[in-house]
């Protein structure tokens, strides 16, 4: 598995219940280890970064992952994914 350059602000919408957040979970868990952020979505003071409702803008996406406050995927969340997203942060 790819490292991640430097530290990034990760955050991972969910909602309970949901088997492809649990996975996006653990992936998120073992290339962040502690520094990252889930979300769960039907908290109704969970808000996206403009500002509106995160469960009427990710509803059926989830899990949705953000790096350094940027969509970096949805669905199906691997380590080359989150990592790829990291590194493009970087370099911003």
């Amino acid at each position: 598995m790819p490292t991640p350059p430097t530290p990034s602000r990760v955050t991972l919408y969910t909602r309970s219940g949901c088997h492809l957040c649990e996975a996006a979970r653990d992936v998120v868990r073992e290339v962040c280890g502690t520094d990252w952020v889930e979300l769960d979505v039907d908290d109704p003071a969970v808000r996206t970064g403009d500002g509106r409702p995160a469960a009427e803008v990710y509803g059926e996406l989830l899990p949705v992952l953000e790096v350094d406050g940027r969509r970096a995927g949805y669905w199906q969340i691997d380590a080359d994914l989150l990592v790829a997203a990291m590194n493009r942060s970087s370099t911003l």
